[in-house]
């Protein structure tokens, strides 16, 4: 499987060259069309120019007369001057071949029918590339003869190769850079998607430490890591509420539980009373009812996740719960060796709140107190009556 990064960079090179492939052929194309047709141009315009200013002299001239004429008047960087037959058969030459060759070639063709056209390409007598022009020669109103003007594309053909190598060699560069460019550019989106892929597969596998530190960055991948970031938190939130759920069930549990089996085997001596008997069985029945209501919370995690914990307020005597949480574990004084004693307010101390959750704090208060105090130590449990109506618990 191809990675992104290699991917990019090749869509990137295709698009690339794919571009400078058009670009420099439509570039080439027109130094061709340039140089090339500006040598036939000027091939054309030579010899229009020579018609015209020999026209009137050449007029009453027989063709072999005329051939000489041009000759006898060829100036020094003249080009190369031929003089057919009107079949296109060659009977003067100024490079002095005269072998009555028959030409052919588009211009002379056009020259036969009365136009007077230029052409490029490569002369079969010499094999080298030339440029040509040819016009019809009339005499009487008919074409007596053509004449044809030539001269040699080896610098213009030099020119073009130069340029075209340029051209190439420029290409090459273009797409060069921005083959560079292209991969630094999918090393800017690559390196940070790796990353971020390292880290989350770390978090897949429970390592929650890294997190996914934010790019800074405000575009699609800075949104990608802020978004992966925020989910990283929220995970560890939800681990560490796991953690803390898991913590908080076995001591909630184990708290009544504990004290229903203490009070159970407090029971089960034959030498207990009838009062002790019924208090310890109405806690025992209390216990058990806030063990199913208590149960019933926790199995409720969905609350616990979005901390929305159902609170059943109500007006309340404080010393109530609290005399009932001391009672209920009073029961660990034998198995701890610490004193638990309370030291209640003696009127009632009115309280909103809700009475399970209150019985709840108030045990494992206690609880803690118990596991926290040295052997042969007391634990007290205060109430007192505060500034208002209400009280508190200490």
């Amino acid at each position: 499987m191809k990675s992104l990064r290699t991917q990019m960079v090749l869509s990137y090179f295709l698009l690339i060259f794919l571009v400078v492939l058009v670009l420099g052929g439509m570039f080439m194309t027109l130094i061709w069309n340039y140089y090339y047709g500006s040598a036939s141009s000027a091939m054309k315009q030579r010899v229009e120019s020579s018609m015209t200013l020999h026209a009137r002299s050449m007029q009453w001239m027989t063709p072999n007369e005329r051939a000489d004429y041009m000759l006898q008047n060829m100036t020094e960087g003249y080009p190369r001057i031929q003089m057919l037959q009107a079949d296109g058969r060659m009977f003067m030459d100024s490079d002095g071949i005269s072998d009555n060759r028959t030409i052919r070639t588009p211009d002379v063709v056009h020259a036969a029918a009365g136009d007077t056209t230029a052409w490029y390409g490569k002369d079969d007598a010499t094999g080298e590339r030339i440029a040509a022009a040819s016009s019809p020669l009339y005499r009487d109103g008919r074409i007596v003869a053509i004449i044809r003007y030539s001269a040699s594309l080896k610098e213009v053909d030099a020119m073009v190769a130069r340029l075209f190598q340029m051209t190439a060699l420029t290409a090459a560069a273009i797409v060069a850079l921005f083959l560079l460019l292209s991969v630094l550019m999918a090393n800017l989106i690559v390196r940070p998607l790796r990353e971020l892929t390292r880290r989350a597969r770390r978090m897949a596998d429970g390592d929650w430490s890294l997190g996914i530190a934010s790019s800074g960055k405000r575009n699609e991948i800075g949104q990608l890591s802020d978004t992966l970031h925020t989910l990283a938190v929220e995970l560890n939130k939800r681990e560490k509420l796991k953690n803390d759920f898991i913590s908080s069930v076995s001591h909630e549990l184990r708290t009544p539980l504990t004290s229903i089996k203490g009070w159970s085997e407090t029971l089960a001596d034959p030498h207990t009373d009838r009062e002790e008997l019924r208090e310890g069985l109405s806690i025992i029945s209390r216990e058990t009812e806030r063990l199913t209501g208590l149960v019933e919370d926790l199995l409720d995690f969905s609350k616990l996740s979005s901390k929305s914990m159902d609170l059943h307020e109500e007006e309340l005597d404080l010393n109530l719960p609290v005399r009932e949480c001391v009672q209920q574990l009073a029961v660990r004084q034998e198995e701890t060796g610490v004193r638990l004693i309370s030291l209640l307010e003696p009127q009632p101390l009115y309280v909103a709140g809700d009475p399970n959750r209150l019985r709840q704090v108030m045990i494992n208060l206690i609880d803690n107190a118990f596991k926290f105090t040295p052997h042969g130590g007391t634990i007290r449990v205060i109430s007192s009556r505060g500034g208002g109506r209400g009280g508190a618990a200490r």
